[in-house]
């Protein structure tokens, strides 16, 4: 393993026992059990390493997504919207990271690359729906787009105590189930 794959695995393993804030270039080095200096010498900063890490994030969705079920275009959607929302149940610190825009550099090629193949990965799922009549006239990354929000903001609102302790919540689980079939139907 080189030393660029050890400082991200290192940030990586940081970042899911102690969260965003601890993931800082001292806190890698050592961790990693290297000089300070070390991750400089293959980061130009901490963003390009966050941004290392986070592609690791999309990636791992995007692995979901592409292993999904056999079955109908909606049962389809509906699998991928439950492996997003597992997803960000199972991985609080990488899902965070992965949207902080003030942490990584949202403009890194292999993080746009990765993170806009996941999008586009839910937004063809929607179009499949669609085929089937759900809201034909809408153009499908616009409503892939409503509804990754609305699948994002019920992950973070579970994630940071805001859904959690609500009695009319009683899971993520059923929330999600609201929220896809008001979508869906």
């Amino acid at each position: 393993m080189g030393a660029r794959t050890r400082l991200i695995d290192t940030a990586a393993n940081l970042l899911a026992e102690e969260g965003v804030g601890a993931v800082t270039l001292r806190g890698i080095a050592k961790a990693a059990g290297v000089s300070h200096g070390a991750p400089l010498r293959h980061f130009s900063g901490r963003a390009a390493l966050l941004s290392a890490v986070a592609t690791r994030g999309h990636t791992e969705l995007l692995d979901r997504g592409t292993s999904l079920p056999d079955g109908t275009p909606r049962e389809r959607l509906i699998a991928a919207c439950h492996g997003y929302l597992d997803f960000a149940l199972a991985n609080p610190a990488m899902f965070e990271l992965m949207f902080r825009r003030d942490l990584i550099d949202p403009d890194d090629p292999e993080l746009t690359r990765v993170s806009s193949a996941v999008f586009d990965f839910f937004a063809a799922l929607v179009a499949d729906v669609q085929e089937g009549g759900w809201h034909p006239a809408t153009d499908p990354r616009l409503l892939a787009s409503s509804l990754w929000a609305s699948l994002h903001g019920l992950a973070q609102l579970w994630l940071w105590g805001g859904l959690a302790g609500a009695s009319f919540a009683p899971s993520p689980e059923r929330a999600l189930a609201v929220t896809l079939d008001a979508y869906l139907g």
